[in-house]
């Protein structure tokens, strides 16, 4: 009997219950006030959202650029910051307009073609001098705008009067290009110059007359000329490494091949007594030598000859 009166009792709570809720959602004003309420509550959290980033702002604006800077940015950074020297100009000719250019005289390379070897020979003074760079030229033989190949630092500009006005320019890694048989010179030593820069405007000179009006273009690594035709459109490395491979070889020593049971002491002794003997033909091959370098009208000429040493000398002598 207990039991079911407190049955009957919570019974009767659910349905008191139950009837006060179906009389609360029949009353008008409780849908807009629901309606009210989830506004309000929307309000408050755009109110607060917006609060919260005007305060980071201010924050952010009373640091330094440098330590906002490193706080946002330094991670992408690290991932993406590339050296600046891997990020290298490539080699362009020096002239303004290239589709217009010509090379007329080449590079002279011992391991090129016979037709190339001949087209990189200069005549001056009854004597062919093996070129050193390219003479450049328009089609149309007129006059043209030279221009920095690399971005670097003039070193000299002088005026020769075998080449005409020089500029030498040096960049990185010893790397260094010369700009000779210019009319014009726009820059002064000690500048830098960035690529593309008009340098001056190409004219002729008295050692490559033939080329008429040109640009004579040099390109060295350590001092040592080489081929500006092998590295158009090439990185500073591609130079870098050819000038090393070619050391490499020449740094490698030959290996004299020795016959089968020759004994290594006797070929020395007889070696050394050789060189102490010299035979008549090479007194008779010297002496000849001597007497064709004595020309004694040669001395009485008063023409201008290359100057190895200077910066200008562009070519050395074909032997």
């Amino acid at each position: 009997m207990v039991f079911e009166v407190m049955n009957m009792k919570e019974e009767g709570k659910k349905s008191v219950t139950k009837l006060k809720f179906k009389r609360l959602m029949r009353k008008k004003w409780l849908y807009p006030a629901l309606y009210l309420s989830v506004a309000a509550l929307v309000l408050v959290g755009v109110f607060w959202y917006q609060q919260g980033a005007s305060d980071l702002e201010d924050q952010i604006a009373e640091q330094p650029d440098s330590k906002v800077q490193d706080e946002f940015l330094t991670a992408d950074n690290e991932k993406d910051t590339v050296p600046v020297m891997e990020h290298q100009e490539n080699l362009e000719m020096p002239v303004a307009d290239e589709k217009a250019a010509s090379i007329v005289t080449k590079f002279y390379d011992y391991n090129a073609s016979e037709q190339d070897q001949e087209s990189a020979l200069v005549l001056y003074n009854n004597k062919y001098y093996q070129s050193e760079g390219v003479d450049i030229t328009r089609e149309d033989g007129e006059a043209f705008e030279v221009t920095a190949a690399l971005s670097g630092t003039v070193t000299e500009v002088k005026e020769d009067p075998l080449y005409g006005n020089v500029i030498e320019i040096t960049h990185d890694e010893n790397i260094s290009t010369v700009y000779a048989s210019l009319e014009d010179v726009d820059v002064l030593a000690g500048s830098d110059v960035a690529q593309g820069e008009v340098l001056g405007s190409a004219g002729k000179n008295s050692f490559g007359q033939a080329s008429g009006v040109h640009v004579h273009f040099e390109v060295r690594s350590d001092g040592q000329p080489v081929n500006p035709e092998e590295f158009f459109g090439q990185p500073m490395s591609k130079i870098i490494e050819n000038a090393g491979q070619e050391a490499q070889e020449e740094d490698a020593p030959a290996e004299e091949p020795q016959e089968d049971g020759e004994e290594p002491a006797e070929g020395t002794e007889q070696s050394s007594d050789d060189a102490e003997q010299p035979s008549d033909d090479a007194e008779q091959s010297t002496e000849e030598e001597l007497n064709t370098d004595e020309d004694p009208a040669g001395s009485e000429d008063e023409e201008q000859t290359p100057d190895e040493d200077s910066a200008s000398s562009i070519s050395t002598t074909q032997t």
